[in-house]
Parts: structure tokens; sequence; C-alpha cells
């Protein structure tokens, strides 16, 4: 299937879909390096004589959504500041196979230690781009207004890159850390009620969301009564999930979310979508991304002497 375009394309500039700190981006990479590297540096290319220039393209092997160009030209500038990349499209855009996406020209030695790293970055987070604009598009035949959401189920140390390749591929992000909202879930509930935890939650953390975890009708209509914000609707089918809307709305006195999470896939989220809750979470967007194929081409090479 090829992945649509997002309902926001990118243009050449990436700032659309490249939310990302920049220290954040500068850090990873600097691991990534660092995880290749060692004591010795690239042992290889330095077998490569120093003079050595060339000019590549990177391209796409396969139909996608690109994301991580933030990562790989951080990748290229930590190896050679002086490296010129030229980018022809920018994160959030559709690819095709052949589509040349950016060149590099300038000494072989920094392009060629910096070739996997940043292959690494954009393949992984282009997956998660293009698997996540396949879950909203979806969604969206069946239901345009809902939104497809991420979850925490993130590469430890890379969260804050793929949920921007979430929205590069036209998904929303849920919480990126424990301390954005309240969300009560069962193992919460071992030690405290429903509405013991709404209540706390409002003294303790005023104007922060809270979010709480049903199983089914019952905690539906408490988390409701309770005045939770949002509930999450766990492992419910569709059927039993449009029940719940409507317990939820009938139960709640102001305005509340719905969202449906555990156990979506790609041929169920239509489903769930048209039975009307404002959000489906998908985690399978960042645990489950098959990487994309990408490749970095050797257009010409010059050596001193040739």
């Amino acid at each position: 299937m090829t992945p649509p375009a997002p309902d926001n394309p990118a243009s050449d500039d990436p700032a659309p879909y490249d939310p990302v700190p920049d220290p954040v981006v500068t850090e990873a990479v600097a691991r990534a390096l660092a995880e290749d590297l060692l004591a010795d540096g690239d042992l290889t290319t330095a077998l490569v004589p120093e003079e050595a220039t060339a000019h590549f393209a990177l391209r796409a092997r396969q139909v996608g959504v690109l994301a991580g160009r933030a990562c790989a030209t951080e990748t290229f500038r930590q190896l050679s500041p002086d490296l010129p990349l030229t980018w022809y499209i920018g994160d959030g855009s559709v690819l095709v196979p052949g589509q040349t996406i950016m060149e590099v020209t300038g000494s072989l030695r920094p392009i060629l230690t910096a070739e996997r790293t940043a292959l690494n970055f954009l393949g992984h987070l282009s997956g998660v781009a293009t698997l996540t604009s396949l879950y909203v598009a979806a969604a969206h035949a069946r239901n345009p207004a809902v939104e497809v959401l991420d979850t925490r189920k993130t590469t430890p140390g890379l969260r804050a890159l793929e949920k921007a390749a979430v929205q590069a591929g036209g998904g929303v992000n849920h919480r990126s850390s424990l301390s954005e909202a309240v969300l009560v879930k069962d193992n919460h509930l071992a030690g405290i009620t429903i509405t013991e935890a709404v209540a706390r939650a409002r003294t303790m953390w005023p104007g922060r969301l809270v979010q709480i975890e049903c199983d089914g009708l019952d905690q539906v209509a408490e988390a409701a009564r309770a005045g939770a914000d949002a509930l999450l609707l766990d492992n419910m089918d569709p059927p039993t999930v449009a029940r719940a809307i409507k317990v939820a709305h009938a139960e709640s006195a102001g305005p509340i979310l719905t969202e449906v999470s555990g156990g979506v896939t790609l041929e169920s989220i239509g489903d769930y979508a048209a039975v009307g809750p404002d959000r489906i979470s998908v985690g399978a967007l960042t645990h489950s991304a098959t990487v994309v194929d990408l490749g970095l081409d050797l257009i010409w090479r010059h050596t001193e002497g040739d």
C-alpha cells in the first residue's frame, strides 16, 4: 500500500515536522556515532586516501514517508561541518522508489563514516512516519475527525525523535512523559478508586488533564460522573466502544474526550474510527514500525592522481 500524503504536507523546510529541540538531535547523534567510533575510530575508512572526494545521492528504494532529516544532517555535520548537503524534500514528504532525497559532495572519509548512522536514523524514523500515515489514512477513511495518537511505547532515548516522526506521518502525540498529564490505569486502581483518583488529581495537579483507563462500562460511568477530562477505552471491541461513548456523554457534566486503546491494528482501526471516538492510540506506530529502505549511492569519486 502506498502511504498517502499527510494532511499537512511538508515543504523543503523540515520545520513543520521538526519539533525536536536541537540539543535532543545533537545528543542522539553523538551517542550513535560514539557507538560506531569508540576509541580507535573508523578503521576501514582510514584506508581511504585523505584527499579523496566524492559525490553521493541519498535515494529511496521503496515507498514511504520521510522522517529524520535533522538527524541525518547533524550526523554529517558532527563528522565534517563543511560538507555541503542539498535536500530536495522535507520530513512528511511521500517517497517513491528511485527518488533522490539529498545529495552530498566533499571529503570521502567523513561521508563514509556518517553513512550508516545517518541511514539508521532515516530508515527507522521514516518507518515510524510511514506506518503512522497508513493508520491515519485507514482511520480517516471512516472518520476524518478522529485523531491517531502514539503512546509511550518508544525506543529508550529516542522518544522525542519518534514522536516527531509520528507527526511527520500525520499522527498526533500523546503525552511525552509521566509529568504531562494524569493517566490512571488499572494498576493504579489497585490502591484507589476512580472517584478518589480524580478528586486527588484535581487537588494535587489543578489544570492538568485527568484521564482514566476504563475496562468496562461501569468504570466509564464512574469516571464520567467523577469529572474526568478523558477516558481511555481499553481493549473494547467497536460495538462496546460505541456504547461506552454514549455512556460517557450521558454521565459527564461537561465535555469529555474518548480514546480507544489496546490491540488496534491497521485492519481494525477503521471500524473503531467509525463508531465516533475522539482519539485512537496505537503503540505499534513506534514499537512495530518497519525500517524504510534508503541508500546512499555513489555518483562519482576523485582522488589525486586518478
